[in-house]
């Protein structure tokens, strides 16, 4: 099957969303975009029945609304509906591993979680082995949005394989034109705090290593995407909060989850928790070794 940008549909504010966002991105990737909806009880495809006999109406329907919205967005975008009758996880599961990557819609934290979120979108994010983006609802009017400042946000922890968080994280500013900031929060040790403060030299000391490796890590994809403005910030804060703070109005923000490995359950960390979480910008968490 030829790479995609997968989205899956179930007809929330969240998902129409994610489709958006997911058709803006395969436009600019220049990949097909395969908008999938999942569920058990969809009946086996008949040759030709009325829609009020259709068991499948409404899936369809749903299906055909967001394409044709879409479709008039990006008249040159290729689009493909797909329906299937399986656990709306497993499908999804299943797209992730043959798309370039998936798009869900998200509601962070609220006072009701959202099932998609909850029951189906983690499971997701925890065990896919391709990125997987994590869309909110487009609630700017209700004042819920900062005003984006158009950029990549990328968290890096220090001495960890970032070549699978580098690769995307460039190649989508490159394709979005956008500058990418590079991140990395330290929290500071107790042995270096003092009643006014943070012992100064030794905070000195940590931001010059962070800055020493945050160089290394980024020269190589410096050299390979010269035209993406990049900047880097080491950020003497717990590494979630240096992350979502940083991530305020950003276009996207992308971080890290650790490849499921055979006796372990899937999990994610702690700054993709809270990225997932307290993030307001779509969140790209990329799985790597």
């Amino acid at each position: 099957m030829q790479p995609a940008v997968t989205v899956g549909l179930d007809g929330s504010p969240e998902s129409i969303a994610a489709a958006r966002w997911a058709a803006d991105e395969a436009e600019k990737r220049k990949l097909p975009l395969r908008l999938l909806h999942a569920w058990p009880m969809l009946a086996p495809e008949p040759a030709r029945v009325p829609a009020e006999v259709d068991q499948n109406y409404w899936a369809k329907r749903l299906v055909h609304t967001a394409r044709a919205e879409l479709q008039a967005r990006h008249p040159g975008l290729l689009i493909v509906g797909n329906l299937v009758a399986d656990d709306a996880q497993n499908a999804l599961l299943q797209a992730a591993s043959e798309s370039e990557m998936t798009v869900l819609g998200s509601r962070g934290l609220e006072p009701v979680e959202s099932y998609f979120l909850g029951d189906v979108s983690m499971p997701v994010v925890a065990r896919a082995e391709r990125p997987v983006v994590l869309v909110r609802a487009e609630s700017r009017e209700r004042g819920e949005y900062p005003a984006t400042t158009s950029r990549v946000v990328v968290a890096l922890k220090l001495h960890e394989s970032s070549e699978a968080l580098l690769d995307f994280a460039f190649h989508t500013a490159a394709a979005r034109g956008i500058p990418l900031l590079a991140v990395h929060g330290r929290s500071v040790p107790l042995h270096a705090r003092v009643p006014w403060g943070v012992d100064h030299e030794v905070s000195e000391e940590m931001r010059r290593d962070a800055d020493k490796w945050l160089g290394g890590a980024l020269r190589l994809w410096r050299e390979k995407y010269p035209r993406v403005d990049v900047a880097d910030s080491v950020r003497l804060a717990s590494p979630a909060k240096a992350v979502v703070e940083a991530a305020e109005g950003a276009a996207l923000l992308v971080v890290g989850r650790r490849r499921h490995r055979h006796g372990l359950a899937p999990h994610l960390g702690p700054v993709a928790q809270a990225a997932i979480h307290h993030g307001r910008c779509p969140v790209a968490v990329v799985p790597h070794d």
